[in-house]
C-alpha cells in the first residue's frame, strides 16, 4: 500500500511540473508551495469576509446565478469541487470557490524572488485539481460555464489596465521593479517609461506586463531579404509540423493540427492545406508583442472566442515536449487570427495566430484589414496571461527552418526572438 501511495505522489508531482504555468515561470516549480499558497489564500478570505462586509464581483455573481439556475453547471461545479481528493481539496464549496474568484480579479500578482514559491498564475493555482478531475474536464468545456469564466477574466482585466493595479510596481522585495525582477525579466532591454516617477511611470500592471522591447535588442533579420521568415514572438519553440490537414483529430494524444478548427473555418483555409505549422510558448520573462514575420498586405484579421482552461487529460507526464496541450490549445482556445498577403508569391499567405492560454487569455490586435506591413512591424500584444502562438505557412513555402523543435537531444527547443530569423523560403 505505501509503494502504491508513493507512486501516486510521483505521478501527480510529475503531472504538476509538466504544466504550463510551471514551465513557463507562473506557477510555483515546488507543488508543495503551491498548497502553501492555496490555503493560505482560502485563509485570506475567510479573515477579510469576518472583517468587513463581503460581496461577490458582478461577474463572479453572474457565475454564482449560472450556478444556482443551471443544473448541469451546478452538478459539474460541485462535483468538480468534491472529485478533488486530499489533501488537495483547499477548496470545498461553491460558495468558497465563487469568494475566492472575487478575491483573485480584486487584486494584482505579485512578485516572488524565490521560483520555488512564485505564483503570478493565481487562478490556474485555483483550478488546477479541479481542472484534472472528470467532472471539470466537462465544466471547463461547458459553453455556459466557459462564457461566464471568459467575462470573470475580461473584468480581472479590465483591473489589471488600471491604476488600482500599480500597486505591486514597486521596487521592494516582492515588487516587480525589485532588483531580483529586473534580472529575471531582463528589464535592461525594454523601455522604461520613467524611472524617477511613481511605478517607473507604467500606469498599471498590464502596461507594465506588455511593455515595449528597445529596438536594438530585437533587430529584423535582413530586413530587405522577403526569404528570410522572422519570427513573430519571443519564446521557446514548441512543434514543427508539415503537411498540415485541413481537418483532423486534434484531441487525440499526438494532437495533430486541424485547420479549419484553427482557423475558425476562414475563407484562406484552403490556402494552407499541406502547409507547415511553427508553434511557439511564451514565458512570463518574454516581451509579449507580436510582429510580422514577412512584409505584406493584412487580409484578415479578427479574434476567435475560445476556452481558457481546457487541457488534454490523456497526454499524461510527457518529460520530453515539456508543454502538453499546446496543439491541441490551438484549435480551442481564445486567439487571434492575422493573415498576410506576402510580398513573396511564393511564401503566399503567413498565418499570424497568438493564443492565450489560462488567465486573462487577452489577445488585442492592433493590424487592420488592407493595412501594410514590413517585417518586424507590430501586430499586437498579450495582456496578462499565458500564451502560445502559430505560424501557419502555405505548402511550399518553406525551404527549412532554422531552429529546432523538441526532441531527444534537444528536449526543451530552441528559444527564439522576436524578429529574428526562424526559416528560409523557397
Amino acid at each position: 500500500m505505501k509503494n502504491i501511495k508513493n507512486n501516486t505522489q510521483s505521478v501527480e508531482k510529475d503531472w504538476y511540473t509538466s504544466k504550463f504555468g510551471v514551465l513557463a515561470g507562473y506557477l510555483p516549480q515546488d507543488k508543495e508551495n503551491l498548497d502553501i499558497w492555496l490555503k493560505n489564500l482560502v485563509s485570506d478570505v475567510e479573515e477579510k469576509s469576518k472583517k468587513e462586509s463581503f460581496e461577490l464581483h458582478p461577474a463572479v455573481q453572474a457565475l454564482s446565478d449560472l450556478i444556482y439556475t443551471d443544473g448541469i453547471v451546478r452538478m459539474y461545479v460541485t462535483r468538480m469541487i468534491e472529485e478533488v481528493a486530499p489533501p488537495n481539496n483547499h477548496i470545498t464549496t461553491v460558495s468558497g470557490l465563487l469568494a475566492v474568484l472575487t478575491y483573485i480579479i480584486e487584486t494584482a500578482p505579485s512578485f516572488n524572488p524565490d521560483p520555488e514559491k512564485r505564483n503570478t498564475f493565481p487562478m490556474s493555482a485555483l483550478f488546477v485539481y479541479m481542472m484534472f478531475t472528470p467532472a471539470g474536464e466537462a465544466a471547463f468545456r461547458n459553453e455556459a460555464f466557459n462564457k461566464a469564466l471568459r467575462n470573470i477574466l475580461k473584468a480581472w482585466c479590465a483591473y489589471l489596465d488600471s491604476p488600482a493595479s500599480q500597486d505591486v510596481l514597486n521596487t521592494g522585495e516582492y515588487g516587480w521593479l525589485s532588483p531580483a525582477a529586473y534580472k529575471l525579466n531582463k528589464l535592461e532591454e525594454f523601455v522604461i517609461p520613467d524611472i524617477k516617477a511613481p511605478h517607473w511611470g507604467f500606469k498599471s500592471y498590464n502596461d507594465y506586463f506588455h511593455r515595449q522591447i528597445k529596438p536594438e535588442c530585437r533587430p529584423v533579420s535582413s530586413p530587405n531579404d522577403n526569404k528570410i521568415i522572422v519570427s513573430a514572438n519571443d519564446g521557446t519553440v514548441y512543434n514543427i509540423a508539415g503537411n498540415v490537414k485541413r481537418s483532423d483529430t486534434f484531441w487525440i494524444k499526438s494532437q495533430p493540427y486541424s485547420l479549419v478548427n484553427m482557423l475558425d473555418n476562414s475563407d484562406f483555409t484552403v490556402s494552407f492545406i499541406g502547409g507547415d505549422v511553427f508553434q511557439s510558448f511564451l514565458s512570463g520573462a518574454n516581451y509579449h508583442r507580436w510582429r510580422a514575420p514577412v512584409s505584406g498586405k493584412i487580409i484578415e484579421a479578427r479574434i476567435i472566442p475560445g476556452l481558457m482552461f481546457s487541457e488534454l487529460h490523456s497526454e499524461g507526464f510527457d518529460s520530453g515536449a515539456a508543454i502538453l496541450s499546446q496543439g491541441f490549445e490551438a484549435s480551442v482556445n481564445t486567439r487571434g487570427l492575422v493573415i498576410i498577403e506576402s510580398d513573396d508569391k511564393t511564401i503566399g499567405k503567413v498565418c499570424v495566430m497568438p493564443i492565450g492560454i489560462t488567465e486573462i487569455s487577452s489577445v488585442t490586435i492592433e493590424a487592420k484589414i488592407g493595412q501594410r506591413v514590413n517585417k518586424g512591424d507590430e501586430l499586437g500584444y498579450f495582456s496578462y496571461g499565458g500564451s502560445t502562438l502559430c505560424l501557419v505557412f502555405q505548402p511550399g513555402a518553406i525551404k527549412e527552418f532554422t531552429v529546432r523543435a523538441p526532441s531527444k537531444s534537444n528536449p526543451q527547443g530552441d528559444a527564439i526572438n522576436v524578429n529574428a530569423q526562424i526559416a528560409v523560403a523557397n
